[in-house]
C-alpha cells in the first residue's frame, strides 16, 4: 500500500481557505467584543441575519478581488493587498446597508477596531497557510506516463495553474528515444523504474498522458495495474487537465471528440433557457439605463480623444452560424481596417486615447445590450468572432465551430480566465475555456463568471 501523504486538490484548498476565513473573522469579532464593551457587532444568534449579511459581501468581494487565487494565495504579499481590498470594500457595503446591520456605530473607533479586527484575524490565518499549507510538504507529487510529443502544453498549463500540483517525473511510452524539453525541469525516467519511483518518492498520482492506447508497452501496462491494485491513484490525463485548468484539452482528442465533450444538458433546458433570456433581457435594460447616465461624458470624451463617429458596427458569427452585425462604441482610428482585417495587439497603434479607456473599462460595449435584447447574444457565453476570423481558424482548430451551439455573450468565461485573443495560440486558449463553459454550463457557472467579470473591470484588464 502507498505511504500516504497529506495533499490538497484545488477545489479543497479553495474551500479550506474560504472556511478559515470565515471562522477566523467570526473568532475575532468574538474576541474584540469580549475585550471591549463597545464592539461593533456581537457574534450571537439574535445578530445571525447581520452575521449572515457580513459573511456574504465578504464571500462576494473576497471572489471579485481574487482572494481565493491560489497563485495569490501563496504569496504573502498578494494576499495582504487582495484582504485589505476585500475587507474595505465589505466594511463600506456594510455600512452602506443599515437596514440589515445592527446599528450605525455610533463611534469612529469602533469602525477602526472593526476593519483590523478581520483584517488581522485572517491575515494571522493566511502566514500560517503560506507557511505550512503551500509549503512543499503538502504538494500532490505526479508521476507522467505517455508520449512526448504533444505534452510540453500539457505539463505548462498544469504547473501554471496549480502551483502545488508537481510534476517530478516522466516515462516514455515511445520508442523513437524523443526526450522531453529539459526546460521543464522534470526528470525522465526508465519505463522499468516505475513501481520503483512511485514507491521511493512517495508519489500521490500517476497520470497517463497518451493519446494511443494502444503504445502502452505490456510491460508499463503490467505495472500500471500492479500499483492500482496496490491502492495508488492513476488517472486519465484529459480528466486531471480539464479539472486543474478548467479548460476542455480538445487538442489532444481524436475524433471520437462527443466522448469528452458531454455537453452540458442546460444547453436544451427550457427551465434554464428561460430564466436566462429573462436575465438577459432585465440586465440589459438596467446596463442601457447606466449607460445612458454616463453617455454625456463619453461624447466629450469622444469629441477630445477619438475625433469621429461614435457608434460603429461590425458583422459577427452568432449562433448555429450565423451573421448579425454587432454595435460597438468606436475605440480605434476611423478606417483601422481599410487594408485588411487583422487582431487587435496589445499597446494597438490603431487605439485612440479615449479608445483604450473604453475598453479598459468596457464601456465600449455597452451598445451589445441591444444585441442581446434583440436575441443576437446573451449576456454570458462565448465572444462572436468576426467571419474572416472563424473561417481562418476553423481550417487551423479542430473543434473551432463548436463554439456557436450557443449564443455569443458579452462576457464569458475566456474572457474572465484568459487574455485577449491576439493569435492562433490564444484562440486555442480562448477556445479551451469555451468549450468548458459549454460542456459544464449552468447558474452557479454563470454566475462565477458575473462575479469575476467584475474583477476584469475593478481590475481595468478590458482590452
Amino acid at each position: 500500500m502507498p505511504h500516504k501523504t497529506i495533499h490538497f486538490q484545488v477545489s479543497e484548498r479553495k474551500l479550506l481557505l474560504r472556511g478559515v476565513d470565515t471562522f477566523m473573522m467570526l473568532f475575532g469579532l468574538e474576541v474584540l467584543s469580549l475585550l471591549f464593551d463597545a464592539a461593533y457587532l456581537d457574534i450571537s444568534w439574535e445578530n445571525s441575519v447581520a452575521i449572515l449579511i457580513l459573511l456574504f459581501y465578504f464571500s462576494v468581494f473576497g471572489t471579485v478581488f481574487e482572494m481565493y487565487d491560489l497563485k495569490k494565495s501563496s504569496q504573502l504579499d498578494a494576499t495582504f493587498k487582495t484582504l485589505v481590498f476585500t475587507v474595505s470594500t465589505t466594511v463600506l457595503f456594510y455600512f452602506l446597508t443599515p437596514f440589515f446591520t445592527p446599528f450605525l456605530p455610533e463611534k469612529r473607533l469602533q469602525i477602526v477596531y472593526f476593519f483590523l479586527t478581520i483584517v488581522v484575524a485572517i491575515f494571522i490565518w493566511r502566514i500560517a497557510y503560506v507557511k505550512l499549507m503551500a509549503s512543499p510538504r503538502f504538494y500532490k507529487k505526479v508521476i507522467l506516463v505517455g508520449e512526448v510529443a504533444f505534452l510540453d502544453d500539457f505539463v505548462k498549463a498544469l504547473l501554471q495553474s496549480d502551483p502545488n500540483y508537481k510534476i517530478i517525473g516522466f516515462i516514455s511510452c515511445e520508442s523513437s528515444g524523443i526526450s522531453l524539453d529539459k526546460a521543464l525541469g522534470i526528470k525522465e525516467y526508465l519505463s522499468q523504474d516505475l513501481v520503483q519511483v512511485v514507491e521511493r518518492d512517495n508519489i500521490s498520482e500517476v497520470v497517463v498522458a497518451n493519446y494511443n492506447s494502444g503504445m502502452i508497452s505490456a510491460s508499463i501496462y503490467s505495472d500500471l495495474l500492479l500499483l492500482l491494485q496496490g491502492g495508488y491513484v492513476i488517472r486519465e490525463y484529459t480528466q486531471v487537465y480539464e479539472e486543474i485548468t478548467h479548460r476542455v484539452p480538445f487538442q489532444f482528442v481524436g475524433k471520437d471528440f462527443y466522448t469528452y465533450f458531454p455537453f452540458s444538458r442546460s444547453n436544451q433546458n427550457t427551465l434554464y433557457l428561460f430564466f436566462n433570456r429573462v436575465f438577459d433581457v432585465l440586465f440589459s435594460i438596467v446596463g442601457l439605463f447606466l449607460g445612458s447616465l454616463m453617455l454625456p461624458f463619453i461624447l466629450i470624451g469622444n469629441f477630445i480623444g477619438n475625433r469621429g463617429p461614435l457608434i460603429y458596427s461590425q458583422q459577427r458569427v452568432g449562433k448555429d452560424g450565423s451573421v448579425f452585425n454587432i454595435i460597438k462604441l468606436r475605440t480605434m482610428i476611423v478606417n483601422a481596417e481599410e487594408a485588411e482585417a487583422r487582431w487587435a495587439q496589445e499597446n494597438d497603434v490603431r487605439i485612440t486615447k479615449f479608445g483604450k479607456f473604453l475598453r479598459g473599462s468596457r464601456i465600449d460595449e455597452i451598445p451589445q445590450f441591444l444585441n442581446i435584447i434583440k436575441g443576437d447574444m446573451s449576456v454570458i457565453g462565448p465572444r462572436p468572432e468576426r467571419p474572416y476570423f472563424v473561417n481562418k481558424l476553423a481550417q487551423t482548430i479542430p473543434f473551432y465551430e463548436t463554439r456557436h451551439i450557443v449564443k455569443p455573450g458579452l462576457t464569458g468565461w475566456a474572457q474572465v480566465k484568459s487574455r485577449y485573443g491576439a493569435s492562433v495560440d490564444d484562440s486555442i486558449v480562448k477556445l479551451q475555456y469555451d468549450l468548458y463553459y459549454i460542456k459544464r454550463r449552468s447558474f452557479f457557472l454563470d454566475l462565477n463568471i458575473m462575479v469575476k467579470t467584475l474583477s476584469t473591470v475593478l481590475f481595468y484588464r478590458g482590452q
